[in-house]
């Protein structure tokens, strides 16, 4: 399962889970992520730059701990994404569009 979160400045976290989350978890992330808002669609439309598929990010590494030790269950990986327009320039070594 996978939850997205959206924040400001056109960012949005995805959260990939064994289970669904309760509401009380989702306030925890919610928290944890600057206030971002979950979004009920389990899918996003437009285009967004993030990392790529197969490279697990250091900061994913550290916010899945984090969310571990605030006793949240289940969480395999977290990554942040930018909404991009269409001239948006990213790193295509490091990152996916």
């Amino acid at each position: 399962m996978i939850l997205f979160f959206e924040a400001s400045n056109n960012r949005i976290f995805a959260i990939s889970s064994k289970q669904a989350f309760e509401s009380n978890d989702i306030k925890k992330l919610s928290w944890l992520l600057g206030k971002a808002k979950p979004l009920n669609d389990p899918n996003l439309v437009g285009t967004f730059i993030g990392p790529r598929r197969e490279m697990v990010t250091p900061w994913s590494t550290n916010a899945v701990e984090i969310t571990q030790n605030m006793g949240l269950e289940g969480i395999i990986r977290m990554e942040e994404f930018t909404k991009a327009d269409e001239g948006s320039a990213f790193d295509p070594m490091l990152q996916h569009k």
